[in-house]
């Protein structure tokens, strides 16, 4: 059964890989960029199945005209998936105040703004599916990723608390929690801090640590997403790649081994 789909940030990357592979199936797609020209071979292959709109994820106003003609077009919006984002690289005190807001504008309200647009649509139909492009760095963090990782935490907690909230309405959520893949996410898509010597040799070794294995190949990801929307009981967090469950595994027994170890502390702090 064809659904009605919107996809921000669908320009290059997880966003157009998964357009097309949608658009393949039969579903209708609402596809967003901040440059709709990168949309034009979708365009050409697949018609009126998809519709392309410039939308800048930041400016609260024009997502909500934007939803609004998604809506008024093809009549519904079945799922949503919140792909817009960029990764900023350096040290936390590289980073300047307006790299530090820019980076939380695109990542964590904007997801919040094109959210908030699209559930009053959901709830009114009383179903929906709201994917949320979150990142393994939102469950831990690396070095030289601050800012990113602090993001993708922000949308980790504000996704988990959706679900409680929506769920009455019909509404399922889920975080995809990629670890690296090959896109130009590391790359052209990518912003950098003015560097700070004390921290060239951290960054050397973080660049070293990686292997071209580390790395997944992002056309992976289509079977395993198409899945997700085609499930009636979808998973609230779904993570992507051989790298970051293993990682996570240790963090978070690390975290568990840590809280039990101080738990008479904790115990002690609550008074009574």
């Amino acid at each position: 059964m064809s659904k009605v789909i919107l996809i921000t940030g669908a320009s290059r990357g997880f966003g157009k890989i998964w357009a097309k592979a949608l658009l393949e199936q039969g579903h209708n797609i609402v596809a967003t960029a901040r440059k709709t020209d990168d949309l034009n071979d979708l365009v050409e292959a697949f018609g009126s199945q998809i519709l392309p709109l410039p939308l800048d994820v930041t400016n609260r106003e024009q997502v909500l005209e934007t939803v609004e003609k998604a809506h008024k077009h093809f009549g519904r919006i079945d799922v949503l998936i919140n792909n817009a984002g960029y990764g900023l690289f350096g040290a936390v005190e590289e980073t300047t105040e307006a790299e530090a807001r820019q980076q939380m504008e695109v990542n964590f309200f904007g997801l919040l703004w094109v959210t908030q647009a699209v559930l009053p649509y959901m709830r009114a139909q009383q179903s929906g599916h709201i994917i949320q492009v979150s990142s393994v760095l939102g469950l831990f963090t690396l070095p030289t990723l601050g800012l990113y990782n602090a993001s993708k935490f922000a949308v980790e907690g504000l996704s988990e608390t959706l679900a409680t909230e929506v769920k009455a309405f019909g509404i399922h959520v889920t975080l995809i929690e990629p670890n690296g893949f090959s896109t130009d996410w590391a790359g052209a898509s990518a912003a950098q801090t003015q560097e700070i010597p004390a921290y060239d040799d951290l960054k050397a070794a973080f660049r070293n640590g990686s292997t071209p294995d580390s790395y997944g190949k992002p056309e992976a990801t289509v079977e395993p997403v198409l899945n997700l929307i085609a499930s009636t009981e979808p998973p609230l967090r779904l993570i992507l790649g051989k790298v970051g469950y293993p990682i996570v595994k240790s963090v978070y027994e690390q975290r568990l081994a840590s809280w039990e170890e101080n738990k008479e502390v904790s115990a002690k702090a609550h008074g009574h």
